[in-house]
Protein backbone atom coordinates (compact mmCIF):
# COMPACT_ATOMS: atom_id res chain seq x y z
CA UNK A 1 0.00 0.00 0.00
CA UNK A 2 1.19 3.39 -1.13
CA UNK A 3 1.31 6.35 1.41
CA UNK A 4 -1.26 8.37 -0.42
CA UNK A 5 -3.51 5.47 -0.29
CA UNK A 6 -2.91 5.02 4.10
CA UNK A 7 -2.82 8.80 4.52
CA UNK A 8 -6.60 9.02 2.43
CA UNK A 9 -8.29 5.99 4.19
CA UNK A 10 -7.01 8.12 7.68
CA UNK A 11 -8.14 11.23 6.10
CA UNK A 12 -11.98 9.78 5.44
CA UNK A 13 -12.43 7.72 9.15
CA UNK A 14 -11.32 11.25 10.16
CA UNK A 15 -13.79 12.95 8.72
CA UNK A 16 -16.12 10.33 9.60
CA UNK A 17 -15.50 10.93 13.37
CA UNK A 18 -15.97 14.91 12.96
CA UNK A 19 -19.29 14.52 11.20
CA UNK A 20 -20.45 11.72 13.55
CA UNK A 21 -19.70 14.25 16.25
CA UNK A 22 -21.22 17.17 15.00
CA UNK A 23 -24.71 15.14 14.36
CA UNK A 24 -24.49 14.32 18.07
CA UNK A 25 -25.03 18.01 18.69
CA UNK A 26 -28.36 17.51 18.54
CA UNK A 27 -28.19 15.28 21.41
CA UNK A 28 -27.20 18.52 23.49
CA UNK A 29 -30.27 20.81 22.01
CA UNK A 30 -32.79 17.47 23.08
CA UNK A 31 -31.76 17.87 26.78
CA UNK A 32 -32.02 21.54 27.40
CA UNK A 33 -34.83 22.04 25.42
CA UNK A 34 -36.52 18.73 27.82
CA UNK A 35 -35.39 21.01 30.88
CA UNK A 36 -37.31 23.95 29.50
CA UNK A 37 -40.29 22.01 28.80
CA UNK A 38 -40.01 20.46 32.61
CA UNK A 39 -39.34 23.54 34.02
CA UNK A 40 -42.22 25.28 32.59
CA UNK A 41 -44.61 22.85 33.65
CA UNK A 42 -43.38 22.73 37.13
CA UNK A 43 -44.07 26.20 37.35
CA UNK A 44 -47.63 25.76 35.59
CA UNK A 45 -48.15 23.12 37.75
CA UNK A 46 -47.73 25.40 40.83
CA UNK A 47 -49.04 28.20 39.74
CA UNK A 48 -52.50 26.39 38.96
CA UNK A 49 -52.67 22.82 40.56
CA UNK A 50 -56.72 22.50 38.47
CA UNK A 51 -55.19 22.14 35.38
CA UNK A 52 -52.51 19.47 36.39
CA UNK A 53 -53.88 16.98 34.14
CA UNK A 54 -53.85 18.63 31.11
CA UNK A 55 -50.28 20.75 31.80
CA UNK A 56 -48.88 16.86 32.23
CA UNK A 57 -50.23 15.75 29.02
CA UNK A 58 -49.06 18.93 26.82
CA UNK A 59 -45.68 18.68 28.72
CA UNK A 60 -44.99 14.74 28.05
CA UNK A 61 -45.85 15.40 24.28
CA UNK A 62 -43.31 18.03 24.42
CA UNK A 63 -40.74 15.82 25.80
CA UNK A 64 -41.58 13.20 23.25
CA UNK A 65 -41.04 15.44 20.42
CA UNK A 66 -37.60 16.92 21.87
CA UNK A 67 -36.70 12.74 22.47
CA UNK A 68 -37.57 12.03 18.44
CA UNK A 69 -34.54 15.09 17.85
CA UNK A 70 -32.39 13.20 19.90
CA UNK A 71 -32.90 9.70 18.28
CA UNK A 72 -33.11 11.49 14.72
CA UNK A 73 -29.44 12.77 15.77
CA UNK A 74 -27.87 9.59 17.35
CA UNK A 75 -29.29 7.76 13.81
CA UNK A 76 -27.69 10.37 11.85
CA UNK A 77 -24.53 9.51 14.10
CA UNK A 78 -24.41 6.05 13.49
CA UNK A 79 -25.15 6.23 9.98
CA UNK A 80 -22.25 8.07 9.56
CA UNK A 81 -19.77 5.79 11.72
CA UNK A 82 -20.81 2.33 9.94
CA UNK A 83 -22.47 2.80 7.03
Amino acid sequence: MEFNEVFQATMVQVARLIGAGLAIIGVAGAGAGIGTVVGGAVQAMSRNPDYTGTIQTNMILGIAFAESTAIYALAIALIILFV
